[in-house]
This record gives structure tokens, sequence and C-alpha cells, in this order.
């Protein structure tokens, strides 16, 4: 006969333990241990099955395999489908987090219904909204198609047999912390029971070929709540970014087994639902002032897109006595690095002022080849001399004062160009092997002084 034992798990990780700590030991986050009760003992084992109809899995030789590539399905959102890599993959399991009322839901409800216009079946489950609420927000974003099943439940035993009978080809469960697996003991939104249910939909997604679509909630700190096992499951993560109080959405792929990652789709929020962007570098640059000093454009590379994107710095002698250091859209230890290094090459006295960066437009930056614009928007607020509205920046920063190459230097100075900058500054060594295109001048630069002199004047 099964026993009944107590353990305390922490929800941010999944670390087990025998008794309750402060700390959990593992991820080093306070009080996130929850006691849940599993069973010990003999249990029947269960027979691992391929589809709901109850085929048993059976090894196959690779040679036997049928290695097709299957076509992928695309949505009415282009944007959405260059974050998926292309499409959507069937018998994909993709995730889906974001800050509340950020416009998870009202993404998937737009494209099931744009699934269900090309005769696709598609079930909505609801752990969270009524029939009815759902309802309501379809009509507001004309959603209405024969094919598309709206089903408000939370317990996986009748999700199973719903999708057995109604053998949909598209499932969308918002959201996995409000599924209940039945077998699982532990309270609703637990990491067991995530664990479980992400489990379940896996295996009905892999062994029927049916994609579906898992709303996540996150955390205070941004991160997908759960065990960090929830991401390494699923194929494709998406985070929805952005602003409650602009109506811009930044879609972004951290984790794509069928395209690249970091890939970058720009929606904006309106009444009627989301419509895509199809040139978010005008929006991010459209408010820039021509003459204003501490202003940088750089040409960042998002997964396969180049975006031009507005770097500011706000340069003050300090006040307090340690100099403050505030970054928004960029990464706080970068922006200290870079300044360091412009202390120590380019003899800029910056121990004793304060730095306030931001990218503007909302936009996360984190690659190398943002370095150069950051340091050139530092030092131009310093100096108080403004750059050239014409001008982008690309380059890698060394901590000995060297402009490093970057990858993909032919798209971006391409999009520059297609903008209407009429100089571009780039690593020395990215000028070989190619030939830039007209209507734009491309100055290859090997130091960090050298750049200062030809931006700054």
């Amino acid at each position: 006969m099964a026993r009944v034992k107590t353990q305390y798990i922490c929800q941010n990780c999944g670390y087990n333990s025998p008794r309750y700590l402060g700390r959990c030991p593992n991820c080093g986050e306070w009080n996130t241990f929850v006691e849940e009760q599993v069973e010990t003992g003999a249990k029947a084992t269960k027979q691992a099955t391929t589809t709901l109809t109850g085929l048993v899995a059976k090894p196959q030789k690779i040679s036997d395999i049928n290695s097709h590539e299957m076509p992928r399905v695309k949505t009415k959102l282009n944007e959405l489908n260059r974050v998926l890599g292309g499409g959507i993959v069937p018998g994909s399991l993709i995730l889906i987090g974001g800050d509340p009322g950020i416009g998870k839901s009202t993404l998937l409800l737009q494209v099931s219904g744009q699934l269900s216009d090309e005769h696709h079946r598609v079930l909505y489950v609801s752990g969270e909204e009524s029939a009815t609420q759902i309802k309501m927000r379809a009509e507001r974003l004309n959603v209405a198609a024969d094919d598309f099943y709206i089903y408000p439940e939370t317990n996986m035993d009748s999700i199973r047999n719903t999708i057995r009978e109604l053998k949909p080809e598209y499932v969308v469960i918002d959201s996995v912390q409000t599924m209940q697996a039945t077998d699982v003991s532990s309270a609703i939104g637990s990491v067991s029971q995530i664990r479980e249910v992400t489990a379940q939909l896996m295996q009905i997604a892999k062994s029927n070929n049916i994609t579906i679509f898992v709303v996540g909630h996150v955390t205070k700190g941004g991160a997908l709540a759960g065990p960090k096992i929830l991401e390494h499951m699923v194929d494709t993560v998406l985070y929805f970014e952005g602003d409650l109080h602009h109506t811009y959405r930044i879609l972004r792929s951290v984790k794509n087994r069928f395209g690249s990652t970091n890939e970058l789709g720009i929606f904006e929020m309106h009444t009627n639902g989301l419509t895509e962007v199809k040139n978010p570098s005008e929006i991010f640059l459209e408010e820039r002032l021509k003459d204003a000093t501490g202003s940088a454009v750089v040409v960042s590379l998002e997964g396969t897109r180049p975006i031009l994107v507005e770097i500011q710095a706000l340069v003050t002698p300090t006040v307090y006595g340690n100099a403050q250091r505030t970054a928004t859209g960029l990464s706080r230890n970068r922006v200290s690095l870079i300044m360091a290094v412009l202390e120590k090459r380019a003899n800029l006295m910056l121990q004793n002022q304060d730095a306030y960066l931001k990218a503007a437009g909302g936009v996360k930056l984190d690659e190398p080849a943002i370095d150069l614009a950051i340091a050139v928007s530092i030092a131009s607020s310093y100096r108080d001399k403004g750059t050239r509205p014409s001008d982008a920046f690309v380059g890698e920063v060394g901590l000995t004062g060297e402009i490093r190459r970057v990858n993909r230097i032919e798209q971006r100075v391409a999009e520059a160009q297609k903008l209407g900058f009429e100089r571009i500054f780039v690593p020395k060594n990215n000028l070989k092997g190619w030939q830039a295109p007209s209507g734009i001048e491309v100055i290859g630069v090997a130091t960090l002084r050298q750049a200062l002199r030809l931006a700054l004047g």
C-alpha cells in the first residue's frame, strides 16, 4: 500500500527538501518552499503510448523513419511567422509568457481565428475565463469561425478526452498554471502540477501531431513562473514584452528548435486587437531630436532582422559620494564596462559623473555590436557635442580600446542605407570581402579614440 510522505518543494527551481527552509540552497531565493504530499510505494506502471488511441511506442531503425520536412503553416501575422522561424511547425509545443494584461490571450485568440478561417480545427482551452467572456472578446476582435471551439476547463483528463473526441489540429492552453493533473495531489500551480501538465501536453502534441500553444505566467522578475524544466520541455519559448502605458508590444523568441533564437516581432495594440508593425526602425527613430546631445543610433541585429534604435545618454556631475549608473533596456554591467574603457582609453573623466542610459522605444538590446553606440552617446553627453543625425554606429568595444568585428555587417549597412542614413561607423576589420552599397559612406574605425574623433569632431 502506498504511503503518503510530506516534502517541501521550491516553487522557483523545483528543489526538494525533507524540511522547510527559509532560503533555497539551489537557486538562493527566499520563502519559495511549499509543502506538498507525495505517495511512495508500489504503483502500477503506466504503459507508454504514442497516440490518444492507445498505440504502443516501439523502437525503429533510423533508416526506416520518414524524414520528409513537414510544411509550416503560416498565419496572417507575418511578425509571428518570423519569430517562429517561418511559420507554425505541426506537432510543436509553444510556450508564450508575458506580464498580465500585455496581450497574450488576445494574440492567441486572433491566431486561433485566423487558423480557423483557413479550415483548421482549433480548440481554445481556458482555465481563467468563461466561455461568455471569451466570446465577448472574440466579437471585439472580429473572430468568428465554424471550426473554432471554446472549452473552459482545468481538468487534464477531461481535456485529453475532449481532444480525443474532437481531433483538433491546434490547441491553446490558457494558462498552464491553472491546469490540474488528477494523479498529482499538490495544489494547482505548484511545481509538481506544472511539470506533470506540461509532460502530458508534450505527449499529446508529439504523438498526435497537434500543435499546442501554452500561456505561461511570469514572476515579478520577468521570468516564467514554475520550474526551469518547463522551458526545457517545450519546443519554443516566446516572451511577450512591452509597457502597459504604450501601445507597442515586442514578441521575442528565446528558444526555438525550428528557427533562430532572439528573433523579434513588433506589434501595436488597438481596441480591435494586435496589428503588426512592418518597419519598426521608423517607430524607434521617429521622435529623435536632430541637435540633441547624448544620442547615437545603433543598427542592432535581433535574430535575422536588423533594427535601428536610438541610444540616449545623460551624463551629469554627481552630487553623491558614489557616481550612479542607471540603464533602461541595456545591461548595467555593459554600461559600467564601457565607461571604464572611455575613462582609461579616451581620457574622459567619468568617475565623478552620474550616467543615465536608455534604449528609446522600450526595446531591450543585448548584443556586443551596440558597444560603440553606447560609447559615442556617453562621450557626446559628456562633451556636450551632438552627433550628426545621419550617422549610425556598429561595433564591439574591447577592453584595450579596440573596435572588434561584428557579424552580418552587410545587412546592418543595407538597413541603415534604406532608412536614409548617410554615414555608418563600423569595425575596420569588417570592411574586407564585401562591397558597400551606394548612397551611404562606410567608415572603418580601429580604435575607440579614432571613432570619437571622427564622430564628434
